[in-house]
């Protein structure tokens, strides 16, 4: 049999949002490999303990065709004979949840749930890190991606995995809301090996914002008359000569922050201070 996943995880979806999305921390490595699956206006599933993968496709396929995340967890345990090591989290398109742990596996192992989350983990500390998961997330504000990160924080400091740590994954989707709007992956980070992997996946996470965020446009600033000039300035500075648009654009692209331009007559604040800071 394979090796334990000795993993806590929470699947969630922020209706509001259109958004499902799994988090996971591990003494396992490259835990994003395995445990996390989610798909947009289907759903999400964690599988972990002695791991099925095939729950992740198989339980994503029985989600499109419209069976609740009860349902679910039953077909793909029923027809397990290994069930009993296997560990499940599921949230459907509606936000209905269930988690599933096996008879065998490895104390402390269990779940809970509510609206909207399933949350689980195996050869915890104690039952107070899965506890502190879904309050976590039920008290919690932000975006998904944002509130998982959450979960997995508070997970850890309630004791976490009794054999440590060592691999963290972040996943969230959302119909057409990724990279140019033509993906569905809004964020889906790894840390495969490291000491701290949830200050590893903080990390990874601020730089995806930089570079992928949305700032609201209202505080987007006007390029008025002094700032174009400070602009072409510290592009020239740069080497990106030329038609103010043009050097910006060049500029913006190979510093990855295309995402975050729309033009030149106004400027994503995130966009100015990143081009002040490199001169």
């Amino acid at each position: 049999m394979a090796r334990t996943i000795t993993t806590y995880s929470i699947a969630a979806c922020d209706l509001d949002a259109s958004q499902w999305g799994v988090a996971t921390q591990s003494k396992f490595l490259a835990v994003g490999s395995v445990v996390p699956w989610a798909e947009p206006q289907v759903g999400a599933i964690a599988t972990q303990a002695y791991a099925n993968p095939r729950y992740g496709p198989q339980g994503l396929r029985l989600l499109r065709e419209g069976l609740a995340a009860e349902e679910v967890v039953e077909r793909l345990t029923s027809g397990d004979e290994g069930r009993d090591h296997r560990q499940l989290g599921v949230v459907d398109r509606e936000g209905r949840s269930a988690s599933f742990t096996g008879a065998e596996c490895l104390e402390w192992a269990g779940g809970r749930t509510g609206s909207c989350y399933a949350a689980q983990g195996n050869i915890l500390v104690s039952a107070e890190t899965v506890d502190a998961i879904a309050e976590t997330f039920e008290s919690s504000a932000g975006t998904l991606a944002e509130r998982l990160l959450d979960c997995l924080d508070a997970a850890q400091a309630a004791g976490g995995d009794r054999r440590g740590q060592q691999s963290a994954a972040l996943l969230v989707v959302e119909q057409d809301g990724g990279y140019g709007k033509l993906s569905d992956t809004v964020v889906e980070l790894r840390v495969e090996d490291n000491e701290r992997p949830l200050e590893e996946l903080r990390r990874l996470y601020r730089l995806h914002e930089a570079l992928f965020g949305e700032t609201p446009r209202e505080e987007w600033l006007t390029v008025d008359e002094a700032l174009a000039d400070e602009l072409r300035e510290r592009l020239a500075k740069l080497g990106y000569d030329g038609e103010l648009e043009d050097a910006f654009n060049r500029w913006a692209g190979n510093v990855n922050l295309e995402e975050r331009v729309d033009g030149i007559a106004q400027i994503d604040p995130v966009v100015l201070e990143e081009l002040r800071e490199l001169t």
